[in-house]
């Protein structure tokens, strides 16, 4: 079994930056340029036939690798461009709402693109609760949906998914289970769970890169639901260009148009490696590094916004500390890659390649900036933006 850090060579960027943004964007894996250029060769030298010689299949297929980190049976998830699409497509199968059941209940830490997905649609009541807890309370015989967060983006908090699924079965309701932020970091299994559908992307720690959204679709569900978002790729015989839509079976009635082949030959590259590390395996690291990261900027005087206990903490620990946009602006003139997010503070996210040497580094040049005021000479421009 190779060591963590021997993982390291297969990541480029490392060679010259402190990578702590995998919560935003992984490195890429050295692999992916290989797999593009088979992608481009495919194209070059076998052309239209490349569609029935794999590109067709793909996002069933790519779908299937992420079913395996997640715990989804085989045929049970496809791809998507993102999670937008995605939770669209499962959206517009119950279109339109009936009045009687047409809520919408989240948590307020809900990640935007969800929340704007929802709130645009002026026929549902979008309820929004203060936590998972709340939303437990606030399901009710009228709920339609319930798409919430594993893992909350700002803070890095795992949500309590069970109970929110109990008390939805109860009524009727059908959970969303977004698990951008824990796909890849937090051991998942999504039949265990019992959630209806679960989406989730590969920019973050999958390691996958953009326009890889997927989608997972209970069985039972994928055989009778009909999506009014669809496209020729879901249709029983897409190559019989029939004029009517005919289902397909299974996950695969939840795709769209075209297949973003690209994409789907990158996104390998990070999975591959997550199923050879093993999600256990990198969750043990995270939980050890993540309090290593929490101990230093206690020991430094810095605010954790994260939850410090191990059932609750995802991959990330967002620090807080004065003037952190520009403090952040310093990091990254400083080579030390993270990002911020606003009334959080700075989100530093090490995944299993990053060396306990790098957190300390990042939480020791976090403190020069603040003491020297090193972030002053950027407040102008943290000001325009």
């Amino acid at each position: 079994m190779r060591e963590l850090l021997d993982y390291r060579s297969e990541f480029p960027i490392l060679g010259h930056t402190t990578y702590l943004i995998n919560h935003s964007l992984a490195a890429m894996p050295r692999g992916a340029e290989d797999r593009l250029r088979e992608y481009a060769c495919m194209w070059a030298e076998r052309g239209i036939r490349a569609w029935g010689e794999g590109w067709w299949t793909m996002p069933m297929t790519v779908g299937d690798q992420v079913g395996r980190i997640v715990g989804a049976p085989a045929g049970t998830t496809v791809m998507h461009q993102n999670v937008a699409v995605a939770e669209a497509v499962v959206l517009s199968c119950f279109r339109p709402a009936d009045a009687a059941r047409n809520r919408i209940v989240y948590e307020r830490g809900n990640f935007p693109s969800v929340r704007y997905l929802y709130q645009a649609q002026p026929d549902l009541e979008v309820v929004v609760c203060e936590d998972d807890r709340e939303i437990v309370d606030a399901i009710d015989e009228r709920t339609l949906l319930v798409p919430i967060s594993h893992v909350l983006f700002k803070t890095g908090e795992i949500q309590d998914v069970e109970p929110i699924v109990r008390r939805a079965d109860e009524v009727g309701a059908h959970v969303i289970l977004d698990c951008y932020q824990s796909a890849g970091i937090v051991p998942l299994d999504v039949t265990a769970l019992g959630v209806d559908f679960a989406v989730g992307g590969s920019v973050k720690w999958l390691c996958g890169g953009p326009g890889n959204g997927w989608l997972y679709v209970r069985p039972d569900l994928a055989e009778t639901l009909e999506p009014t978002s669809t496209g020729w790729q879901a249709h029983e015989a897409p190559f019989s260009f029939e004029e009517e839509m005919r289902y397909a079976s299974g996950a695969a009635r939840f795709l769209t148009g075209t297949p973003n082949v690209p994409a789907h030959y990158a996104a390998t590259a990070g999975y591959d490696l997550i199923e050879e590390v093993g999600s256990d395996r990198i969750r043990a690291n995270s939980l050890r590094q993540t309090q290593l990261l929490i101990d230093l900027a206690d020991e430094a005087g810095f605010e954790v916004r994260s939850p410090r206990s191990t059932e609750r903490r995802g991959g990330t620990v967002t620090v807080h500390v004065p003037e952190f946009p520009a403090v952040h602006r310093e990091l990254a003139e400083r080579q030390i890659l993270c990002d911020f997010r606003p009334d959080a503070g700075i989100r530093l996210g090490p995944h299993f390649f990053t060396s306990d040497d790098e957190l300390r580094f990042a939480i020791d040049q976090i403190g020069d900036i603040v003491e020297t005021g090193a972030y002053e000479r950027h407040l102008g421009a943290v000001a325009q933006h």
